[in-house]
């Protein structure tokens, strides 16, 4: 059943073509237009956003924080903090089922005040003071890993480095646009990541349009060029695509905008956690990008702002992002908030209409004649949940030579010896983001990948 698959090692001057896919045109793409929001009156760091984490608090209601002061820290790494963005007085701790801690709020003074924190060239350090420093500064958890899609360890050393600067998602933001003018920035990043493994940093790019100057000028990288349609860019494809994941292997991968941010902690010596995101969706009526500080209320972004009737706020995109609500606050590894209809309505023979104003993968609808058309979708389901058959769906949207149907079952039935050999160390929930959603079974892949992993979370350890 199992085939032998090779995968080709690129040179900097290929263009890895991603063939398997789909991209979900949506309506409300971002205007590329930067706009300072209205401060958020209070910012939260959410335990939530940090899979596997056992939150152990540091602070108690109404105590003062600065800008890089510990709120809480896990459990099992204490050494790995989680720290304020900005300056103010801890207004509440959320709780939700058997006391978890969901959201920690802190309410912002006017003028932020900031944490101290060794400000120094990374190249005139060595490694372990740069990861002290990330540490200190709350930063480390900006650092991801694969296997497992968790908070990477700082006992460990990576073979590589991965940075995805593109994002290929649903109304995903132009992070070329988000970079804009961060040079100096990033590439103080890129020194101080450069200390943290032996191997490459694989910058990858999207070859289809010309990239920003802050990564086509950044040393201490390669880069590497990808084209096709989403998930290419998801950096668990790419990984899969130039140095792909055994068991045993251990690879790191940074967001380019927390890049910037380490950049900042060592030329600043503080936790500067301003950002950029895109505020897109149907429902919104100015969709444009926004400069703000991490962990923010999209409660000043979304008033006055978007259309009436029951709506969905999501923290992230449509396929991958958080359920928030519309005075939520914006995840840890979030660049966009998404506001799309919310879908509770009955469509009396839906499957049988037309349907030229509907997107369908296959050729159900008419709506395929029209191949550039923008949709307005809701959450609707569109079907209940059927029996789990193959039906070749899933082969078509993930550009991963794995098995991936067989890869599920064999994690719902908790055969550790056949996820190896399926690949579960080369996946995460998001690469399987359009496999939920091409699903006629309508089943819950993303949270069975997500269960896998954990089993062999527990598993290896």
């Amino acid at each position: 059943m199992l085939q032998n698959f090779k995968i080709k090692h690129f040179r900097m001057s290929d263009v890895i073509k991603i063939k398997k896919g789909l991209n979900i045109k949506l309506t409300g793409k971002a205007e590329k237009i930067f706009k300072k929001s209205e401060p958020s009156v209070t910012y939260a760091v959410k335990p939530t956003d940090f899979h596997g984490l056992v939150p152990k608090l540091s602070v108690k209601v109404d105590d003062r924080v600065n800008a890089g002061d510990v709120l809480f820290f896990d459990k099992y790494h204490p050494e790995i903090l989680f720290t304020s963005p900005v300056s103010g007085r801890v207004d509440s701790i959320i709780r939700g089922e058997r006391r978890k801690i969901l959201e920690v709020i802190v309410e912002a003074d006017s003028d932020i005040e900031y944490k101290r924190f060794k400000k120094a060239s990374p190249e005139e350090l060595s490694r372990d003071e740069i990861i002290k420093n990330l540490l200190d500064s709350g930063l480390w958890p900006s650092i991801r890993q694969r296997p497992y899609s968790i908070i990477a360890n700082p006992a460990d050393t990576p073979a590589t480095i991965f940075i995805s600067a593109f994002d290929t998602a649903p109304l995903a933001p132009d992070i070329d646009f988000i970079v804009k003018g961060c040079e100096l920035e990033f590439q103080t990043g890129i020194d101080a990541l450069s200390k943290l493994t032996n191997g490459t940093i694989h910058l990858n790019i999207n070859a289809q349009y010309p990239a920003s100057t802050v990564f086509t000028q950044a040393k201490k990288v390669q880069i590497n060029k990808f084209t096709g349609p989403h998930p290419a860019g998801n950096v668990g494809i790419q990984i899969h695509h130039i140095s792909p994941l055994n068991k045993g292997s251990l690879i790191w991968y940074v967001h380019p905008q927390d890049v910037i941010t380490i950049g900042r902690l060592f030329s600043e010596g503080i936790y500067n956690a301003s950002k950029v995101i895109a505020l897109t969706g149907s429902e919104v009526l100015k969709p444009l990008y926004y400069k703000l500080i991490a962990g923010a209320s999209i409660k000043s972004l979304v008033q006055n702002n978007v259309n009436d009737g029951l709506l969905r706020y999501i923290s992230g995109n449509v396929l991958t992002g958080t359920k928030i609500a519309s005075d939520g606050y914006l995840g840890y590894y979030d660049s966009q908030v998404t506001v799309i209809p919310e879908g509770k309505h009955f469509e009396f023979l839906g499957w049988a209409l037309p349907g030229l104003k509907k997107f369908s993968l296959s050729r159900a609808f008419f709506s395929w004649l029209a191949p550039s058309k923008e949709y307005r979708l809701d959450t609707n389901l569109n079907g209940g949940h059927r029996a789990y058959v193959i039906t070749g769906q899933y082969e078509k949207v993930l550009p991963m030579n794995i098995y991936p149907v067989h890869l599920i079952k064999a994690i719902l039935v908790e055969d550790i010896d056949l996820m190896e050999k399926l690949g579960i160390y080369e996946v995460a929930p998001e690469d399987f983001a359009l496999c939920e959603f091409a699903c006629t079974s309508k089943t819950d892949v993303q949270e069975i990948v997500r269960r896998g992993l954990d089993i062999m979370i527990k598993e290896m350890n």
